[in-house]
């Protein structure tokens, strides 16, 4: 990989964002640390070091998109990478499973606990794709990440014998159903543009979005991300993958 490729990861203050910046670094990228609060972006850019540079990315807000999307035209010029990691499963600061589970079917789940979901995990993820496609046409390389969950399979939800079946709802993993809906547009799009798109599931990974509640570690979670962030020009297109590689059923 070209030690000059540009990175941009959403929601990358930490948890799984900040684990691939990190090892994106490591790999001798320069890493936008995209984040809300831009505090928590710059405290996350320090840790992190040497090129990384945090960024104040609220991606549900159409104003720091767009100022975003400027800053990054007038620092480089171009974006090589961006990797939509920003996403939630909740609003609540006091957030409880078992609970969510039960507000989570389709006859109790809170609207607006619903949309305010959907524009980080969906919404979000589209207007960042719009405000950095005319960056990303201007690399010769150009790769997008899109973080999902492997929950969101159609396909396996179909299995009456899927072991997640029961835990499927219309907030959080129909949000992710939803990415990966426009995340096969985005593919077609960019069919025959050289920009390539693909989809990647962390598995049950502890952080913030399931109350720390995950099986595996920040690291375990990231290890895809990244595998499918470095994949060089000639790396796959189109696909929707777990760890290691592993192609999960739309």
């Amino acid at each position: 990989m070209s030690l000059d490729r540009i990175a941009l990861v959403t929601g990358a203050n930490k948890g799984v964002g900040k684990q691939v910046a990190k090892e994106l670094l490591a790999n001798g990228l320069q890493v936008i640390v995209g984040s809300r609060d831009l505090d928590r972006g710059e405290a996350a850019a320090a840790e992190l070091g040497e090129g990384a540079t945090a960024l104040q990315l609220d991606v549900t807000d159409p104003v720091s998109i767009a100022a975003a999307a400027q800053w990054i035209r007038d620092e480089f010029g171009r974006l090589d990478l961006l990797v939509n990691n920003s996403g939630i499963s909740h609003t609540s600061a006091d957030f409880d499973m078992e609970q969510y589970r039960l507000m989570s079917q389709p006859s109790t789940a809170p609207i607006d606990e619903m949309r305010a979901v959907w524009e980080v995990n969906v919404f979000g993820a589209l207007a960042v794709y719009q405000a950095m496609l005319p960056l990303l046409h201007e690399s010769a390389d150009a790769r997008i990440v899109n973080v999902t969950s492997g929950l969101a399979s159609l396909t396996s939800l179909a299995d009456p014998e899927y072991p997640y079946r029961a835990t499927y709802g219309p907030i959080y993993p129909a949000s992710k159903t939803a990415l990966n809906a426009v995340t096969r547009s985005m593919m077609i799009e960019l069919e025959g543009t050289g920009i390539k798109v693909n989809l990647v599931s962390p598995g049950f990974t502890s952080t913030a979005l399931n109350n720390f509640a995950g099986t595996e570690s920040i690291e375990e979670g990231s290890r895809e991300v990244v595998r499918v962030a470095l994949l060089g020009p000639d790396g796959a297109n189109g696909t929707f993958t777990l760890w290691p590689g592993e192609d999960i059923p739309w």
